[in-house]
C-alpha cells in the first residue's frame, strides 16, 4: 500500500507517491507552506534564531524601510556609545546620597547655608515629582516638564534646571546614568531688567521704625540693624539671623560681617552712622536680641501695615548711601554688591536732602549714649561717634 500527493503548484504538476500516510502528509504541509509564501511574499530559509528572535528582526528591518543605513550601522553604533547604568538607582536614594554630599561640603565651609537649604527643597519638590522613579528616568523631555510645571517663569525654569544639572552631574559621575539629558536642555535668556530696586521713603522709614518702637520694642534692634545697616533680613536664609551681638562694635562704629555670616561668603566691615549708634545705645543687644522669639509674627504685621517687600529695607539703605556719601565703591564694599549693581539699580534714586532725613532718623527713647548728629561713611574713633548725656 502506497500514499500519494498530487495537485498543482504554480501551474506545475505535482504527483508523488509515499510509503507511509505520514511522510505524504508532511510532504502536503510543505507544498502548502511554498505555496502561501509565493502568494503572500514570504520566503523559507534555514536559521539559527528562534521565532521571536525572527520577530524581532523582521521588526527592526520594517522600521529601517526608509532609512540609508544599513541594520548593521546603527547595531554598530549602540555597541560603541551605549552603556548600561552599573545600577538602576532610585531617585530618591540618589538625593539622599547627594545631599549628603553637599551637607559635607557646607561643613568645610565650601557652600553657604542658604544656598544649601535651597538645594534640599528643590531636590524635594524634585522626589514628589517623581515619585518611584529612577535616576536613569529621568529624561529630556520629562524634566522639560518638571522645570515648566505651574506655569513657571523663566528664572524659576532655570533655578530649577541649575540644581538638577549638579545633581545629574553627580549622578553621570557615578554610573547612574550614561548621559546627561541637560546637554540637550539650554537655560532660558533672560533679559535683565534696569530699573531702580524698589525702596522706602524718608518718611515711610520714619514712620516703620516709630511704629515697631512703640508696638514692638522688641523687634527694634532688628529692624534697625536691616533698615540702617542694609543687612540682608531674610528670616530663612539671610544674613540677620546669622548675626550675633558681638559681631556689632559698637564702640568701635563697625559691624564686622563674618564669612560665616555674609551670604556671598565674603567678609565686610559696615560703618555704624550715628543714628544706628543712637538705636542701639536705646536698645542695647545684651537686653534686645537681634532675633526676638515672636520676630516672625511682629515683621508680619510690619508688612502688612507698610507693604515691606522681601529685601526693600536693604535697598533702602543702599540708596540712601550713594545718596548721602556719593560713593558708589563705597557701597558696594558696605552692602556686599558689586559696584556694578550699585550702579545699575542703586544710583541716583534718592536725593541728597532725603538722605539726610533718612540718617536722621533717631528713636525717641533715650539711651545711656546719644549720637552725633553728623553721619560719615568711615569709622570714627568712639568719642566722635557719641558724647555722654
Amino acid at each position: 500500500m502506497s500514499w500519494r500527493v498530487a495537485g498543482f503548484l504554480h501551474g506545475v504538476r505535482v504527483r508523488k507517491n509515499f510509503k507511509s500516510k505520514e511522510e505524504a502528509a508532511a510532504e502536503k504541509a510543505t507544498l502548502e507552506l511554498k505555496a502561501m509564501q509565493a502568494t503572500s511574499g514570504l520566503q523559507s530559509v534555514t536559521t539559527f534564531l528562534a521565532a521571536d528572535q525572527l520577530r524581532e528582526s523582521e521588526a527592526a528591518f520594517r522600521r529601517l524601510q526608509n532609512n540609508s543605513h544599513s541594520l548593521t550601522f546603527y547595531l554598530e553604533y549602540a555597541l560603541s556609545n551605549y552603556r548600561e547604568p552599573v545600577t538602576q538607582k532610585l531617585l530618591a536614594d540618589a538625593v539622599a546620597e547627594y545631599v549628603a554630599t553637599k551637607e559635607h561640603e557646607r561643613e568645610q565651609d565650601l557652600i553657604s547655608e542658604p544656598y544649601f537649604i535651597r538645594l534640599k527643597r528643590d531636590l524635594v519638590r524634585l522626589q514628589k515629582h517623581f515619585p518611584s522613579a529612577t535616576v536613569a528616568d529621568l529624561t529630556g523631555a520629562r524634566l522639560i516638564e518638571y522645570f515648566a510645571a505651574r506655569r513657571a517663569g523663566f528664572k524659576t525654569y532655570n533655578n530649577r534646571r541649575g540644581i538638577v544639572s549638579g545633581f545629574l552631574k553627580f549622578a553621570l559621575q557615578r554610573d547612574w546614568i550614561t548621559e546627561n539629558p541637560l546637554l540637550k536642555i539650554p537655560a532660558h535668556r533672560i533679559r535683565r531688567r534696569r530699573g531702580g530696586a524698589v525702596t522706602l521713603s524718608a518718611t515711610d522709614a520714619n514712620e516703620l521704625m516709630a511704629f515697631v518702637e512703640q508696638h514692638h520694642p522688641s523687634a527694634v534692634p532688628f529692624f534697625a540693624l536691616c533698615l540702617f545697616a542694609g543687612i540682608r533680613p531674610c528670616l530663612r536664609t539671610g544674613e540677620i539671623l546669622r548675626l550675633k551681638s558681638e559681631h556689632v562694635k559698637l564702640a568701635d562704629g563697625v559691624i564686622r560681617i563674618d564669612g560665616e555670616v555674609s551670604k556671598v561668603r565674603e567678609p565686610r566691615m559696615v560703618t555704624i552712622q550715628p543714628n544706628l549708634s543712637a538705636w542701639l545705645r536705646a536698645y542695647p543687644l545684651a537686653k534686645f536680641p537681634i532675633v526676638p522669639t515672636n520676630l516672625q509674627h511682629i515683621r508680619e504685621k510690619a508688612v502688612a501695615k507698610f507693604n515691606l517687600s522681601h529685601d526693600v529695607m536693604r535697598h533702602t539703605f543702599i540708596s540712601m548711601h550713594v545718596a548721602k556719601f556719593r560713593s558708589i565703591g563705597e557701597a558696594a564694599l558696605q552692602a556686599g554688591n558689586s559696584e556694578s549693581i550699585i550702579r545699575k539699580h542703586y544710583l541716583d534714586l534718592k536725593s541728597t536732602a532725603e538722605a539726610e532725613q533718612f540718617f536722621s532718623i533717631m528713636p525717641k527713647r533715650e539711651g545711656r549714649l546719644v549720637a552725633a548728629t553728623t553721619a560719615t561713611a568711615f569709622p570714627l574713633p568712639a568719642p566722635a561717634l557719641a558724647v555722654a548725656v
